[in-house]
Parts: structure tokens; sequence; C-alpha cells
């Protein structure tokens, strides 16, 4: 209760676990704080289906895994991955939720240091930090049924009651039971299919590409002395040149950051709609009007289309050759279902052994569905 209390965990109640998913799936307006109880939930269960095994581990290696995955997305910013890396360049949510954790750890006189080191996967117990940040984390079991459930899309439905209840340990490594292969196949399917319908749908594609534009944009202008509507820890962030190095070194920085949340970000741009640069307040009013990039996508390059695109904005919109970049621009997106470089799902044999899930008899996840899938899109204003 001390870390859900505290400020800088209730903020996540203001960010959008989806970011801009909602503007395609009206329902999908849940939050990291749903994400991160419901995760800590999953992670109490799958602790008692591993007790009731005879898997021993502490009363305070329990609480410590709990709050490890309570705490994994608290360095979020605004609109979630959405955002990343527009407001500070070079600095993951992962590394955020690493050092909120150090300054809350201080604060309460060490309360948080094995959480820590499960985080940071230092601590003995390898299987702890597996179930926080792997290929099969309550992390991912939770938001794949979440955001199924707010977006309406079945194929995300997963059962982690199955999964959670055949995990096991060997080693300090957590493992998955052979008689559960199904279950963490359809898993990691599910997974696959969200991606490509969901979380890299071509619209919401477009809407995060728009508001990192309206971020760069207004950058852009803060620092070339323009004056923009702000709240104070926008005003920061925008105005002064923050990285990964000067974040990290002043901790001034991560106060600042810990005042984010989604609502600073669209104040600013319904109020930019009317700002006096043609660039930035066309953005903002595409973004509040929803007239998004139409967007395509390809498995061939799209860079071909640029020219006829540019011309289209140049005529019909008045854009200037200079800004062309903001409104007609081309980049690639990809996804992997199971990466085989990463930490491996690990299946426990009847007969002892241990294989790997793309090595059992017959089985889904192959080498071919391990290769990333790569995609091109463009995005342009309509014709």
């Amino acid at each position: 209760m001390q870390v859900i209390e505290h400020p800088w965990f209730q903020r996540l109640r203001h960010i959008k676990q989806m970011g801009m998913a909602s503007l395609v799936y009206p329902g999908a307006v849940h939050t990291r704080f749903h994400h991160s109880l419901g995760a800590s939930h999953l992670m109490g269960k799958a602790l008692d289906e591993l007790r009731a095994k005879g898997i021993e581990f502490s009363k305070e290696e329990c609480v410590a895994a709990r709050l490890a995955i309570l705490m994994h997305d608290i360095g979020h910013g605004p609109f979630s991955h959405a955002l990343e890396y527009s407001l500070v360049a070079g600095v993951t949510h992962e590394t955020i939720s690493r050092l909120i954790m150090e300054r809350i750890n201080e604060l309460t006189g060490g309360l948080l240091s094995k959480t820590i080191q499960i985080f940071q996967h230092t601590y003995p117990r390898k299987y702890l930090h597996q179930l926080v940040s792997s290929q099969l984390d309550v992390d991912r079991m939770d938001y794949l049924n979440r955001d199924s459930f707010y977006t309406g899309v079945s194929e995300g439905v997963i059962g982690y009651d199955r999964i959670l209840q055949m995990l096991t340990v060997r080693d300090e490594a957590l493992m998955v039971e052979e008689k559960a292969v199904h279950s963490v196949e359809k898993f990691i399917i599910a997974r696959r299919l969200m991606y490509w319908q969901v979380y890299l749908h071509k619209t919401v594609l477009g809407a995060e590409n728009l508001i990192n534009n309206i971020l760069r944009r207004a950058k852009y202008l803060a620092q070339n002395g323009e004056k923009l509507f702000c709240t104070p820890a926008l005003h920061y962030f925008l105005y002064n040149k923050v990285d990964g190095e000067n974040f990290k070194a002043d901790p001034a920085h991560l106060e600042l950051f810990c005042q984010l949340d989604d609502a600073d970000i669209v104040s600013a741009i319904k109020v930019w709609q009317t700002h006096s640069d043609y660039t930035l307040s066309l953005l903002c009013k595409m973004m509040i009007e929803r007239k998004l990039y139409k967007v395509l996508l390809s498995a061939e390059p799209l860079d071909h289309m640029l020219a006829e695109k540019q011309e289209v904005a140049m005529r019909k919109y008045g854009i200037l050759p200079e800004d062309l970049y903001y409104f007609v621009f081309t980049g690639t997106t990809s996804n992997s279902t199971y990466d085989i470089n990463d930490e491996n799902i690990q299946i426990a044999m009847k007969n002892g052994s241990v294989r790997d899930i793309s090595e059992v008899e017959n089985a889904l996840v192959n080498q071919t569905l391990a290769r990333p899938v790569h995609k091109n899109y463009i995005c342009y204003l309509q014709g």
C-alpha cells in the first residue's frame, strides 16, 4: 500500500494503457493502473501455484516479486509506448521504472532492495524475474486478456489459469509442464494476432506517428524561441534538451517527468490548434478532429509513392516543402511472434528432459514462426 498510494504510482491512473488505440477501438481507454494491479494479482496466483508444488521461497521474496511486477510500468510517460523517446531521448520506460524504484527505495529505507534485484535480473532465484519479464510472464498474461476485453478483439483471449497451474521450476528456472504446451502455443499466437490486429493496426500506427510529430514540431518551435502553452512539466521537457545521460544524472528530471500524464499532452494539443505556426496548428487539428493520416502497409518498400503524396500535400493543404516530412513519410514496423534468441519458454517433459517450445514434437511455434515479420508503411494526407 505504501507503493500503491505513492503519487508516482497513482499517476498511472491518468496514462492510457494502449496509447492511441482508442481512436480505432473506442473501448480501449483502460489505464496503466488497471494493468499494474492485474499483473500483481497474477503474480500472486503464480507464486501460490509454485508454493503448492513444493517450490520454496520466503514471504519477503513473494512480496518483492509482486512489487516488481506492480512497478514494472511505473516509468511510462504519457500515452504509454506512443511517446516513448519523444520527451526524453534515449531513455526507455524500463530505465525510468528502475530509477523510480531506486528513489522510492531510498525514501522507504530499503523496502524495495529485493524488488530492484528481481526487476534487474540479479536476484539468485531466476524464475522470479522470468515471471516479471520473459516470453511467458504475468505482464503479457494480463495485458493480452485485458486489452482483448476492452477492444472487443477476441483473438487475444488466453487461458492464463491453465498456464499458471502448469508452471514449475527446475534449477531456479521457470518452466511449463508438457501437458500445457498447447495452452502456451495459443498464448504465443494470441500475442501475434493482437499485435497485427490491434497494437500495430495501421490507423493506430498513424495516430502514434501523428502525436510524435506534434511533439517534435512543438519541441522545434520551443527551442527556437516560440512561446507555447504548456503545463510546467511539459514546458521543461520542450524547452530544455534532456537526454539519457543528463536525465539519469539530475534527480530533478525524474521529479518533473513524474508530473506528466496524458492530460498534459491533450490540453496542450487542444490549445495549439490555434497556434500561429501553420504546421503545428494543422497537426493538432488532425488529432483533435480525428482526421488522421491515411496509412498503407506493405511487404514491399513504398518510397516510390512519396513524390505523388507530397505534391498533393503542397497543392491541397499549402504545406511548405521544408515541412513535408511531418505530413508525408515512410517507415517500417516489425513484430516477433516468438524470439528464439530471447529468454526461451522451456517445457519440462514427462521423461525428465527440458526442451524449448519450438523443439517439441509437432511444434506449432517453429523456426519459421520465430522469424520477425517486417512491414513497410507510408503515412500521408488524404487527397
